[in-house]
């Protein structure tokens, strides 16, 4: 299931686009995260569909933007917005990325993958980030897999347990900065923020 993700996104690109530019919940953890990272700063964003509403939101704020989505139309609509900016079409679990980045995001986005998967993409983060580099995901609250519903399509989600990003950020120098099990502001979300150590 988690390897249909693509293309769920691909088929409903533009009934996603839709939706999401009039849904923008995450905007104080946004803010939060742009503490860590400085104006003309390089951030890159796992899973930014189609650039609405978070890069845009990144960019009016004099942040560059690198975006990865396996989707062609959600890329190609980015594209389309933003064009001095660099879209990337691929997979993020094997995307050949440069660094390093001031920020790292991954909203809605690493928890379509296996908690293993998950795992990998913590530490692809940590590696990626620059010394004292903000990191904003959000997860379940507890290791679970679970089958959602978006567009009358079954979709897939997982989680570790708390515990276990931890001890992802102790071993691979991150720090947290804020974690919040159920953010009834975005919906019920959990979400971490942490930061690269100096």
């Amino acid at each position: 299931m988690p390897d249909r993700i693509a293309e769920h996104y691909e088929r409903h690109a533009h009934a996603f686009d839709e939706a999401r530019r009039k849904n923008f919940v995450e905007k104080s953890w946004l803010d939060r995260f742009l503490l860590g990272v400085p104006k003309g700063g390089q951030v890159l964003d796992l899973g930014c569909g189609a650039g609405e509403p978070i890069a845009r939101y990144l960019i009016d704020r004099e942040r560059q933007l690198t975006g990865v989505d396996a989707s062609e139309a959600m890329i190609t609509l980015a594209r389309t917005r933003f064009g001095r900016h660099r879209w990337i079409c691929g997979d993020m679990r094997d995307v050949a990325m440069e660094g390093p980045f001031h920020g790292v995001i991954a909203w809605d986005s690493i928890f379509h993958l296996r908690p293993e998967e998950q795992a990998a993409m913590v530490v692809k983060a940590a590696q990626w980030l620059e010394p004292g580099g903000a990191f904003l995901f959000n997860t379940g609250s507890a290791r679970d897999e679970t089958i959602g519903c978006q567009f009358g399509d079954e979709l897939y989600h997982a989680s570790l347990a708390p515990a276990e990003y931890r001890a992802l950020f102790a071993e691979h120098g991150l720090l947290e900065v804020a974690f919040v099990p159920h953010d009834h502001t975005t919906g019920g979300r959990a979400i971490w923020l942490a930061r690269k150590r100096h």
